[in-house]
């Protein structure tokens, strides 16, 4: 496969949430304070799984918690960018151990390594939680904002088949009420009884009332939770999947389960395992509806067809236009280069800007991507509103002119200046063959700029000595040996 980029001088390279990013910055809590590190994404992962998963014994249930993590990560980097990094070490991001990763645990990241789970072509919400009790929570009871319908409350035959999970806790109500104004939670005076007033879809306590000698409060569960477990030890209130009652002046709790209960049940991964379930079933049972891949996944495509090319999108109303503007500038093509029309050509319009990353690999500031005869444009509207529509399509379909014309030994140089003097004519550059390298780098903006623009600029000379007719021919026969020999003499030094 040939990539061929158009570069947009006014895109700025945006945050990247797919692949591409390659660490994390993290801060890390020592004896001696927090410290700021920054850590390869695998590098991440394997310390995730050495502290949220390192006494899993299957190895696919660790490869499930291994493309979670990669995921969630991928999903919220910059969760503390205004602190200056990306994620704390704590339960509140992921739980890290530098010190705990093992041979084992990185090996389950490498065998997943760049994997995530994609829904609509984004990277998926992948929250986990210890043990469900045997039925999974709700996100939206959660998380409100985060109502995603691959995170719905169902039944875990795999968790329950695990074993009990029932805990007991008691304490003195003076405690419990020392603990909530602690964290800054509103409390009645002589508090002595709790109850239950709703729950959520998996039947897990949604909101309290809190009763004391000087009235009533209601409280959300899961702030009571975070809040007791905060002050009083994460393993008193294990989990929202209790019932409670008043006796003998103390507050009683009995219970299932362990966390929110939202996504991959740890336990009930474990068993998947165990049983002989692969990580791909592990995730889509916890996840379902989600897709597993390296790029975007799980787009609702849709066909139009016109003359000579298909065109794939998500928005067909919107984007129509735009088959009817590439079919034009074909034949404009055509035209000029008496070539026909290269046929099976696929036009994919993406959604947004992230979803193309994703899809791609390319930075922000790469406005199409062409391999054989697919080229992935970014949103229309985005590159309308930089008055790079027309271009970007010019450009691209040069390219599927160019190469299926081009022989296997015509220079990568000579093809990707040809498609950009088809596209803008002979440009601003200085004329000279830039290293392969430049040209096919997306690190460095700047750089594959003037790569592009001296290879624009070569093909342009040629041109002008030898005529448009010779060069085209050129393209399908390859270049002459002395003018090979004469460009060669004024090559870019390739790197050693």
């Amino acid at each position: 496969m040939r990539r061929s980029v158009i570069l947009l001088l006014l895109f700025l390279p945006l945050a990247e949430t797919a692949i591409a990013q390659n660490s994390i910055k993290v801060q890390v809590r020592t004896q001696s304070g927090a410290k700021l590190v920054d850590l390869p994404l695998e590098r991440y992962v394997a310390a995730v799984l050495a502290g949220e998963s390192s006494i899993f014994q299957s190895k696919e249930a660790l490869k499930a918690m291994a493309v979670a993590a990669r995921t969630y990560a991928v999903r919220l980097r910059g969760r503390h960018s205004a602190e200056g990094f990306d994620f704390c070490d704590t339960t509140h991001c992921q739980r890290i151990e530098l010190e705990g990763i093992s041979a084992r645990l990185e090996s389950a990241a490498a065998d997943t390594a760049g994997e995530l789970l994609w829904y609509q072509g984004k990277p998926a919400f992948t929250p986990y939680t210890r043990d469900c009790g045997g039925r999974t929570e709700e996100a939206a009871a959660i998380w409100p904002d985060l109502a995603e319908p691959y995170l719905k409350s169902h039944e875990d035959p795999y968790c329950a088949r695990r074993g009990s999970s029932a805990w007991q806790w008691n304490s003195d109500p003076k405690r419990i009420l020392q603990a909530l104004r602690d964290s800054g939670l509103r409390a009645p005076d002589g508090l002595n009884r709790i109850a239950i007033l709703d729950r959520t879809p998996s039947g897990r306590a949604s909101t309290l009332t809190l009763a004391g000698a000087s009235g009533s409060v209601r409280i959300s569960a899961d702030s009571f939770r975070f809040a007791v477990g905060r002050e009083l030890g994460w393993n008193t209130l294990r989990s929202d999947r209790y019932q409670v009652e008043a006796s003998n002046g103390r507050i009683a709790f009995e219970g299932s389960g362990s966390g929110h209960g939202v996504g991959l049940c740890q336990v009930g991964a474990e068993q998947m395992g165990t049983n002989g379930r692969s990580y791909r079933d592990i995730l889509a049972f916890y996840y379902p509806g989600t897709l597993v891949g390296l790029t975007g996944r799980g787009l609702s495509w849709q066909r139009l067809s016109g003359d000579s090319l298909t065109m794939l999108t998500t928005q067909p109303d919107q984007d129509r236009a735009v088959l009817a503007a590439a079919e034009r500038i074909e034949r404009t093509l055509a035209q000029r280069t008496h070539w026909p029309v290269p046929p099976n050509i696929e036009l994919r319009v993406y959604p947004d800007l992230d979803t193309f990353r994703n899809a791609t690999g390319e930075p922000g500031w790469v406005a199409a991507h062409t391999g054989g005869r697919r080229i992935d444009l970014q949103p229309v509207a985005v590159l309308r509103a930089k008055g790079a529509l027309d271009t970007t399509l010019t450009h691209e379909l040069a390219h599927a002119f160019v190469e299926s014309q081009a022989t296997p030994a015509t220079p990568l140089w000579f093809r990707e200046g040809f498609a950009e003097f088809l596209e803008a004519g002979r440009g601003t550059g200085s004329p000279k063959i830039p290293a392969e390298a430049d040209l096919r780098q997306t690190s460095d903006a700047a750089r594959a700029r003037q790569a592009y623009a001296q290879a624009q600029a070569e093909v342009a000379e040629l041109i002008q000595r030898y005529g448009e007719t010779t060069v085209l021919d050129w393209v399908k026969r390859g270049l002459p040996a002395d003018v090979a020999n004469a460009s060669a003499s004024h090559a870019a030094p390739k790197s050693k």
